[in-house]
């Protein structure tokens, strides 16, 4: 069907459930510290605005952090079902790798979550503080780790293959890989990114349609100011990014710039635009710019950035596929960097909170961060192949080796349970998000009793519409 085979298929339901996947996590981590901010900022200034944001985005945390949990179970699964000879090949520094990240961030994470999100009105206020910081850094730790194995399977480091298998040989050249340090910056930044323009674009929303209040101006000024401030570090250290990818994976970089060949001595043009074609060998309806190619990547004007025809047929990535996702990023990126400048013109002429092209910039830029980050990742792992371990181990060889049939019906049931209960999931998001902040949402009420309001009996409970109203008791104004 579509000239796809059993591979093909397993390669997409892996993208497709690591592309669902990723979405919370980039959420997670930028909220868990967003919160940890907020909670701070009301204990250090005692104003509510701080307190009512932090009810309204605990809420919304919740919800994202569950389906978080959920979607990346699956993925844990797929190496063992779909992708066994992986497995087998590279378990032993895969393996390690993920079960360290379940030691040291999942438990801290779980261990915390529940203080975080049950526990505003039943321990002191530092306890609580404590709890909201140990699941940011909890978040953070799992980036850690996970971008670690990723990086390893990129850039693979002190090992050595006895019988068919990767042995390990020396456990900080693998965690701390050549490209390890330039992709955990570009994923931690690119998560603070996608949360700043996220809650960004929900102050917009409520600002183009009237509601003007301190807290909806506060979500506003602060996602600016990350916008302004972390979006241009992000460039940088895609640029560090770039250069690190051109020295050990430059086959990526061919494909990335849709470059097929170097003519004589001449330095290296960067092609805006164009169609690659892999058949042809050449990129179609290319607009270059002499010499930019050279200067951005090596940073000179007279040396060559290598071509894809200087790497074997079969050795080549799929350069139409992540020219155009870079270029989706790169692009994304560029009108981040915009929107935060515009911002800071806006905020000194006193116009940032009423300026309606603008909020409706930053409306329709909400999801900008999380399609940059989706970009990212195709155009990171479309680019390592034909390799899922760089150098190493084949896709092709990686494979369980199931039917045509079988990897069809998965992928199926893959595509209908996913749109299902993660659609839901996001619309039920989506719609607390549209409520709003309430307004004294921690103002000192009486607390409820067993299966009362206050007292939650699920975990969602945390993200119902009125949970939290009123859970600042006086039992928070204890000191540990």
């Amino acid at each position: 069907m579509f000239g796809l085979e059993a591979l093909d298929l397993a390669r997409i339901q892996f993208a497709f459930t690591i592309s669902f996947h990723i979405l919370f996590p980039a959420i997670t981590i930028g909220l868990a510290s967003y919160l940890a901010v907020l909670e701070g900022l009301w204990l250090k200034t005692h104003n509510d605005t701080y307190r009512d944001l932090y009810h309204f985005w605990s809420k919304i945390f919740a919800v994202n952090f569950g389906m978080g949990v959920v979607s990346g179970l699956v993925m844990a699964y797929q190496f063992g079902t779909n992708w066994s000879r992986f497995s087998d090949f590279a378990g032993s520094v895969t393996g390690p790798l993920l079960t360290y990240e379940v030691l040291t961030a999942f438990f801290l994470e779980a261990g915390f979550l529940g203080v975080m999100l049950f526990g505003w009105n039943k321990v002191g206020r530092k306890l609580h503080f404590f709890a909201t910081v140990m699941v940011a850094i909890g978040t953070l730790i799992s980036t850690f780790w996970i971008l670690a194995s990723n990086s390893w399977m990129q850039t693979p480091q002190g090992y050595e293959i006895v019988n068919g298998q990767v042995i390990p040989v020396d456990w900080l050249a693998i965690i701390f890989n050549p490209s390890f340090p330039y992709r955990l910056m570009h994923m931690a930044t690119a998560a603070f990114v996608a949360t700043a323009f996220f809650v960004g674009s929900s102050a917009a929303w409520h600002l183009l349609r009237g509601k003007d209040n301190p807290a909806i101006r506060t979500m506003l000024s602060m996602a600016m100011w990350m916008a302004l401030i972390v979006a241009p570090i992000q460039a940088v250290i895609g640029d560090f990014h770039g250069v690190n990818t051109l020295k050990h994976q430059p086959a990526k970089i061919a494909a990335i710039e849709g470059h097929w060949e170097n003519v004589g001595d001449e330095p290296t043009p960067l092609i805006l635009f164009g169609w690659p074609d892999m058949k042809a060998e050449k990129t179609r309806f290319a607009v270059e710019i002499p010499y930019l190619g050279s200067l951005i990547l090596t940073h000179t004007l007279d040396k060559q950035v290598p071509a894809l025809k200087e790497f074997a047929p079969e050795d080549r990535p799929n350069s139409t596929i992540v020219f155009w996702s870079f270029r989706t990023m790169v692009g994304l990126g560029v009108l981040m960097i915009f929107t935060g400048l515009w911002s800071l013109w806006l905020r000194k002429r006193d116009r940032l909170y009423t300026s309606r092209p603008f909020l409706y910039l930053a409306l329709w830029m909400g999801p900008s961060g999380l399609i940059a980050i989706l970009a990212g990742w195709f155009t990171t792992e479309v680019g390592r192949q034909p390799w899922v371990v760089y150098g190493l181990m084949r896709t092709a060889d990686a494979s369980s080796g199931h039917s045509f049939v079988q990897m069809s019906i998965t992928l199926i049931m893959f595509v209908v349970v996913y749109f299902a209960l993660f659609g839901a999931g996001l619309g039920y998001m989506m719609r607390l998000v549209r409520k709003g902040p309430k307004i004294d949402e921690g103002k000192e009420t009486n607390e409820g009793g067993p299966g009362q309001q206050r007292t939650p009996a699920r975990p969602l409970s945390a993200a119902d519409d009125d949970n939290g109203e009123g859970e600042h008791s006086r039992s928070l104004n204890k000191e540990i």
